[in-house]
C-alpha cells in the first residue's frame, strides 16, 4: 500500500469507547485537493471510494479552515468521541488550517489534521508553493502548526507511519491531552509504498480515561464544602463532556449549592432549575455575579477558568475564598494557587462528591437569597424578551424571539462578536447538548462551518434537531462558504443573520476604552476625513449573497412587526427540510441587561482625546477591583 492508503484505512478501523458507547474515531475526511495531496490522501479516498465506499467516506469543503471548524462542532456535538480528519495540499492550503488547528487546541476539542509537505527527497527544490528560510532549509509552513497542536510529527519516511498514526490516536482520544493533531505528510512520501502489516489496519479501541478522585484530596474538598455559608459551583465544558449532568443536577439539589456556568457549560443545567444561575463572569448574569462576589467556596468542574469566567479576576470578591477545583487535567486543577486541587474525570468526582455531601444543605438564609437572585434576573430576561415595536429591534429582542420559536432540543451555535455576550446572558438552555457558543478562541467566521459540524454530528447519531445559527454581519463576512456544502450536501441549518453594518461587541468596546467606535462601522470610505466613520452605509446585500449559494432566503424589512416576521420565519424555517438564511436589520445600540461583569482591556495611560482620558479613569477604578485569586 502507499502510506496514505495506509493511513486512510489505518483510521477506518479506529473506534472510541466511552463506557457503553463505541463510536468510530474518525468517520470520516474533509479535503481540498491541490498537487501536494491529489496523488497522495486524494487517490486514497478515491480508491476506497470505489472498492469499499463506507470504509472512510469523503466531503468536500470550500475552505481549509471551515474544515477544522465542522469537526471541532461535530467533536463537541460527540462529547470528545469522534472527529473529522482533514486533509490539505502544500504551503497556503495547509496555512489555512492554522486557525482551525489553534481553535480545536484552546477549546480542548479534538480535530485530526493532516496537512501536505514539501518533497523529504528534496528532489524538486524549491517545489511550488514551498516556504523557503536560508538559515533553515527544512522548515516548512507545516511547522507552524507545532504551538498550535497537541501532538505534531511528521512522515519522513514510510516506516514511520505506524508509530505516528498509534500516538496520534492515543492524544486524539486522551480527555487531558486532545485538541489538534497534526500529521504532516509529505507528497511525495504520500505515493511511496510499503509492506503493511495487518495488524496496522485491524480494529482498535481507544477507552476514554475517566478517572477517580483521589480518597485524600476529595476529603479535603469535601471539608471545605461543609465548611462553608456560601458555595458556588462554576460547570464548565469538562461537565458536558463527561455526560455529567445527570450527576451536577443531583449533587445541587441534594445540597442547594448554586450553579454558575461558563460558555462551554451551557446545558450542564437546565436554565429554569433552581440553582442555575445563569452565565458567569463577564458576560454572565446579575444573579451568578452577585453570589459569585461573595462565594466563600468556589467549585470549578470541568471548567478551565478564562479571564471571561473570572471576569479578569474579579467576579470572586471574598477575601476568604477558596478554590476547589475539579479536573481531570491537572494544569486547570491547580489554578488561581487551589489547594484543593481534585484531578478526576467530572462525572466520577461527582457521585463520589455527593455521597460525601449526604445530609449536607446549604443555610435556609442562603437558599432564600439564590431564589430571590434568579427569580430577579429571570424577570430581567423577561423585560429584554418584551416586544419594544421599533423598527431596528435590539439584539436582546432577536435573541428572545429566536429563543421563542426553537424547540427545546434545539441547538444554537455561536462564536464571535456581541452575541456570544448576550447568548451567555438570555439564551434558556434546556438540553445539554443545546448551547454551542465557541468561546475560548471565539473566532469569527466559525458560525457556519462549527454549525454545519454540529449538525453533521447530530444526524451521525440519528438525531434530526435544528440546528440555529446566528450570526452578525461581522463574522459572516469572515467565513460563510460553507453554506455552499450544506446545499451540497442537502443539509439543513438555520441561519439568522443579524445585519448591524459593522462590529457590534468590538463597537462597544471601542467607547468604553475611549476610541469612539473608530473603524467598526461599515462605511463608504471618506477620502476628506481619511476614515470610515460616515453615514453612507456600504450597499452590501448579505442576503442575496445567500440566494446566491442556493439558500432559501428571507429578508425582515425594517418595520414595527420585525419581530413577529421573524417569528413566522422561524416556523417557515423549522418546517422546512432546506437550509434558510433569515436576514434581519438590527440596531446595534440596544444592549442586554448589564450583568455587573467586566473584562479587562487596557486602556492607554496618556492621550489627547478627553474620551481615552475617561476611559482610563473608569479602568483604574474597575481594574482596583482585580485580586491575585490565590485560594
Amino acid at each position: 500500500m502507499t502510506v496514505s492508503q495506509a493511513l486512510i484505512e489505518f483510521l477506518a478501523h479506529q473506534w472510541t469507547v466511552d463506557g457503553d458507547i463505541r463510536e468510530r474515531t474518525i468517520p470520516g475526511v474533509f479535503g481540498i485537493f491541490g498537487h501536494g495531496n491529489v496523488a497522495g490522501i486524494g487517490q486514497a479516498l478515491k480508491q476506497f471510494n470505489v472498492e469499499q465506499p463506507d470504509l472512510m467516506p469523503y466531503y468536500q469543503a470550500r475552505n481549509e479552515q471551515a474544515m477544522v471548524h465542522q469537526s471541532v462542532g461535530y467533536a463537541r456535538m460527540h462529547r470528545r468521541r469522534g472527529t473529522y480528519a482533514s486533509a490539505a495540499s502544500v504551503g497556503p492550503g495547509a496555512a489555512n488550517l492554522l486557525t482551525g488547528a489553534a481553535l480545536a487546541t484552546t477549546n480542548r476539542l479534538p480535530a485530526l489534521l493532516l496537512p501536505s509537505d514539501t518533497f523529504a527527497t528534496r528532489v524538486a527544490d524549491p517545489v511550488l508553493q514551498q516556504l523557503e528560510q536560508p538559515w533553515d532549509i527544512g522548515l516548512t509552513v507545516n511547522d507552524a502548526f507545532r504551538p498550535l497542536s497537541k501532538f505534531f510529527d511528521r512522515v519522513q519516511r514510510p516506516e514511520q507511519l505506524y508509530s505516528i498514526a498509534l500516538a496520534a490516536m492515543r492524544v486524539l482520544t486522551d480527555p487531558v491531552e486532545t485538541g489538534a493533531v497534526t500529521i504532516a505528510l509529505p507528497e511525495d512520501v504520500q505515493a511511496e509504498a510499503l509492506d503493511v502489516p495487518v495488524e496496522f489496519l485491524q480494529d482498535r479501541e481507544w477507552h476514554v480515561r475517566r478517572p477517580l478522585p483521589e480518597r485524600a484530596a476529595l476529603a479535603r474538598a469535601v471539608a471545605a464544602i461543609r465548611g462553608a455559608k456560601r458555595p458556588l459551583i462554576v460547570a464548565g465544558g469538562g461537565v458536558i463532556y463527561s455526560g455529567a449532568e445527570p450527576q451536577l443536577r443531583e449533587l445541587v439539589e441534594a445540597t442547594g449549592i448554586p450553579v454558575g456556568t461558563s460558555q462551554a457549560g451551557g446545558g450542564a443545567l437546565d436554565w429554569d432549575h433552581p440553582q442555575n444561575l445563569g452565565g458567569v463572569g463577564a458576560t454572565g448574569t446579575l444573579a451568578a455575579n452577585r453570589l459569585a462576589a461573595e462565594a466563600d467556596v468556589v467549585i470549578g468542574i470541568g471548567t478551565r477558568y478564562s479571564d471571561f469566567t473570572t471576569a479578569s479576576r474579579t467576579a470572586f470578591q471574598n477575601p476568604d475564598v477558596v478554590f476547589v477545583n475539579i479536573n481531570v487535567a491537572s494544569f486547570d486543577a491547580y489554578k488561581h494557587g487551589s489547594q484543593l486541587p481534585v484531578v478526576a474525570d467530572a462525572r466520577e468526582a461527582l457521585v463520589e462528591l455527593a455521597a460525601a455531601l449526604a445530609g449536607h444543605t446549604v443555610s435556609n438564609e442562603y437558599a432564600e437569597r439564590i431564589a430571590r437572585e434568579k427569580e430577579a434576573w429571570d424577570r430581567m430576561v423577561d423585560d429584554a424578551f418584551a416586544p419594544s415595536g421599533l423598527s431596528l429591534p435590539g439584539q436582546p429582542e432577536i435573541i428572545g424571539a429566536v429563543q421563542g420559536s426553537s424547540d427545546a432540543k434545539d441547538v444554537i451555535v455561536q462564536a464571535a462578536g456581541s452575541l456570544p455576550g448576550d447568548l451567555h446572558k438570555l439564551w434558556r438552555v434546556r438540553d445539554p447538548l443545546g448551547y454551542h457558543v465557541e468561546y475560548a478562541f471565539s473566532c469569527m467566521g466559525y458560525e457556519i462551518a462549527g454549525g454545519l459540524g454540529a449538525k453533521r454530528g447530530l444526524l451521525a447519531d440519528g438525531d434530526d434537531r435544528d440546528v440555529i445559527v446566528m450570526v452578525g454581519d461581522g463574522s459572516y463576512l469572515m467565513l460563510n462558504t460553507e453554506l455552499v456544502t450544506a446545499v451540497a450536501e442537502g443539509i439543513k441549518l438555520i441561519v439568522v443573520l443579524i445585519q448591524n453594518h459593522g462590529y457590534a461587541s468590538i463597537g462597544h468596546l471601542s467607547e468604553t476604552v475611549g476610541s469612539e467606535r473608530f473603524g467598526t462601522w461599515y462605511r463608504e470610505y471618506d477620502a476628506d476625513a481619511r476614515n470610515f466613520q460616515g453615514d453612507a452605509v456600504l450597499p452590501v446585500d448579505l442576503a442575496m449573497n445567500a440566494r446566491s449559494y442556493g439558500l432559501d432566503v428571507v429578508e425582515i424589512e425594517p418595520s414595527p412587526t420585525a419581530i413577529d416576521d421573524l417569528k413566522r420565519a422561524m416556523a417557515a424555517a423549522k418546517a422546512s427540510d432546506r437550509s434558510t438564511f433569515i436576514h434581519i436589520n438590527s440596531d446595534p445600540l440596544v444592549y442586554a441587561p448589564d450583568g455587573a461583569g467586566w473584562w479587562d482591556v487596557p486602556v492607554p495611560e496618556v492621550s489627547t482625546l478627553d474620551s481615552t482620558q475617561r476611559a482610563r479613569e473608569e479602568y483604574l477604578e474597575q481594574q482596583a477591583a482585580q485580586r491575585p485569586l490565590l485560594g
